[in-house]
């Protein structure tokens, strides 16, 4: 898929009660506050300012919502790690993205994004740890791969995945750089979602 046609913003949430409740899949994504979610989801959905971009990590403290068609949502949840925000404001919204996490039915893929110019970092593994012990269906993508050459890229990319035990999807939001491939992976999550119903 080269391009998300029709995708809009449909809201920012504050608790977990004010998402839709019309059973479409979602998809999450997830990173530490300065990894590219943003930008990311703009070059998936084709859409250049469709998700706020800053220069100043943590921006997304809520849950910010868009509806790709008729078909499924994209999260944007809050950022982890180097949020600038006073501990008990960073908690509070990091507290939200586990809230999301833990109690969202309609939940079908958290993408966890890394920046692939950097070894795995704590605030990843930990939160891989954490996937796995809820039971939530992740997948890793490896954002900011135009910084890097096509070599460093794949060994990035394979130090990686022997890192977390799972494929890694290389991307850039610059070069759209394995876009193709992230849809997919949504797309298989959201059919094995629907076939486990």
């Amino acid at each position: 898929m080269k391009r998300v046609l029709e995708v809009r913003f449909v809201k920012s949430a504050t608790a977990v009660a004010q998402l839709p409740k019309d059973g479409r899949p979602e998809i999450a994504f997830l990173g530490r506050s300065n990894v590219g979610k943003s930008s990311l989801l703009n070059a998936l959905c084709g859409a250049r300012g469709l998700a706020r971009v800053s220069s100043t990590p943590g921006r997304t403290q809520l849950l910010n919502l868009f509806e790709v068609g008729h078909e499924m949502y994209l999260v944007d949840l809050p950022g982890y790690g180097y949020a600038k925000a006073p501990r008990e404001v960073r908690a509070t919204f990091e507290g939200l993205a586990v809230s999301y996490l833990q109690d969202r039915a309609p939940l079908a893929l958290a993408l966890v994004l890394v920046d692939c110019r950097l070894p795995p970092q704590a605030a990843d593994e930990t939160l891989a740890r954490w996937l796995d012990h809820n039971d939530v269906p992740w997948a890793i993508a490896a954002t900011k791969a135009d910084k890097l050459s096509r070599a460093q890229g794949q060994r990035a990319r394979t130090d990686l995945a022997a890192h977390f035990g799972r494929d890694v999807t290389l991307t850039s939001a610059e070069t759209r750089l394995g876009l193709d491939d992230l849809w997919a992976r949504i797309r298989t999550a959201i059919e094995a979602r629907a076939a486990a119903d």
